[in-house]
């Protein structure tokens, strides 16, 4: 499933891509709803992890785009193997996975990371998601 509120500040923002994905790959289907909006979060709808994620942005005044995977019975397991091999080894957490301005910023440990040393916020304001 995904969500997000019913404005559209985004519109400005969301690059404008005409390439048509024709394959089923996994991997370009996550990169393409990634590039789509300002933040974007792969989420499982029972995940604690998820769920502290999304009241941090929100916390913040970000209005994330959230897709919970488990709610989407034909591509939800295809989407998550792909953002872990995405993560790599990077990262020992799964989900959430969190795109910021279409590009990786990663799990749960980099996301928190990145606001605990100040890097969150600039982040934010570069892909247009935070104003202040």
């Amino acid at each position: 499933m995904h969500y997000q509120a019913d404005h559209n500040c985004w519109d400005s923002y969301i690059p404008t891509n005409n390439k048509t994905i024709t394959s089923n790959d996994p991997l370009e289907r996550i990169l393409k709803l990634a590039s789509e909006n300002a933040v974007v979060i792969f989420s499982m709808s029972s995940c604690c992890m998820c769920l502290a994620i999304k009241r941090l942005f929100s916390g913040m005044g970000v209005n994330p785009t959230v897709y919970e995977l488990d709610e989407d019975p034909n591509t939800g397991k295809d989407m998550e193997s792909a953002l872990m091999r995405l993560l790599g080894s990077s990262s020992a957490a799964g989900l959430p996975v969190v795109f910021i301005g279409g590009k990786l910023v990663g799990a749960m440990d980099r996301v928190m990371a990145s606001h605990i040393n100040g890097t969150l916020v600039p982040l934010l304001k570069e892909a247009g998601a935070l104003w202040l």
